[in-house]
């Protein structure tokens, strides 16, 4: 059979596809699919979601990003490493399929892993990749910031985003403009808020500086936000379906490197804190679980309190199950209506022992 191929210079894969949302996951064992972002239908806070994803019995939903069609993603692994793949070429599923392996699609390496992403509208714009930065955390409170520019010539075997240190790992990445604040939350449920201009710009090899003090060796950081927009609203999940939602003003500025202050009241019944987001009425919150099940839904349905409450249940998780991976998305005009009108027919309150006290 003839295969007719287009001419490179009048081929774009980019008209072939629509540049709608799209729900992507990453399951623990490395399997990688994109799914439209409307087959996830809004829930109320409580539920349990629905199924996300078909996978192995020792295989669960550990990643969850949201990208449009066109945009260029950047993956970090736990080793530091970035590779870049377009959103069209990340194969279609069903939300109960189980993907593809992404190491056929990325140059992987056996032992490593994706652990954060970055989605960019256009490498190619030079006033944006040099007026842009990338902000990269590990999971031992050290921060690096670099250049977009450093990132903006995609290589098939990938490139170091930064050198990892002994005992340390990747696991978070943001983009900024370099007049943004930075928040980073550990799973004991402290955060630290500074802001961007406290960390020097560094190539793309360096180890970074000391972004936040832990209190142990088995603390770890589990998220870091970017903020600009003081509107914006602090979001903590913990690991047993809690979340909590605080006035971003409720988080005083300090220096990097502190200990931080309290951002959620950890107990046997919370769990240890899994996810730290940056959150507005114009979000919905996507969560999912070990098991696989994604429950989506409106945060202007989650009222503001204190920052040392447990919070209220957002998920009602089975036996055995807990949460993987937490996702926002924004919404359209009608979505957010909806979800202002589930916030005023459902008088929030918090947990039991909720009651909010200071440090």
């Amino acid at each position: 059979r003839t295969e007719i191929i287009p001419n490179a210079e009048e081929f774009n894969p980019e008209d072939f596809y629509a540049d709608e949302e799209m729900v992507i996951t990453i399951s623990h064992m490395g399997y990688i699919k994109r799914t439209p972002l409307t087959e996830f239908r809004r829930q109320n806070r409580g539920g349990t979601g629905s199924r996300g994803g078909s996978t192995r019995d020792e295989d669960f939903i550990e990643h969850l990003y949201i990208a449009s069609m066109h945009n260029t993603m950047l993956f970090f692994t736990a080793k530091g490493r970035c590779y870049w793949l377009k959103v069209y070429n990340i194969p279609e599923g069903t939300r109960t399929s189980k993907g593809r392996a992404i190491q056929n699609l990325i140059s992987l390496e056996p032992d490593d892993s994706v652990k954060a992403f970055i989605n960019v509208k256009n490498l190619d714009d030079q006033d944006y990749i040099t007026n842009n930065f990338i902000i990269l955390c590990t999971a031992r409170g050290v921060i690096k910031k670099t250049s977009l520019e450093a990132y903006s010539r995609p290589r098939s075997t990938g490139v170091n985003a930064i050198t990892i240190r002994d005992g340390d790992e990747l696991i978070e990445a943001r983009l900024t403009n370099g007049r943004h604040e930075i928040m980073l939350a550990v799973k004991s449920g402290r955060a630290i808020r500074f802001p961007e201009k406290a960390v020097r710009p560094m190539g793309r090899t360096a180890s970074g500086v000391i972004g936040i003090k832990l209190a142990s060796e088995n603390d770890v950081v589990i998220g870091m936000i970017t903020i600009e927009d003081k509107q914006s609203d602090v979001m903590v999940v913990s690991e047993n379906g809690n979340g909590k939602r605080t006035g971003i003003d409720n988080y005083r500025i300090t220096n990097r490197g502190g200990k931080g202050v309290k951002t959620i009241n950890i107990t046997e019944k919370t769990g240890q804190l899994v996810a730290l987001k940056a959150v507005t009425d114009n979000h919905d919150l996507m969560i999912i679980t070990q098991a696989g099940n994604i429950l989506r839904i409106p945060v202007a349905g989650i009222r503001l309190m204190g920052r040392a409450t447990q919070g209220v249940r957002l998920i009602n998780l089975k036996e055995n199950d807990s949460i993987a991976s937490v996702a926002c998305v924004e919404v359209n005009d009608e979505e957010e209506e909806s979800g202002e009108k589930y916030a005023e027919e459902n008088n929030e309150k918090p947990d039991e022992n909720g009651k909010e006290f200071e440090d």
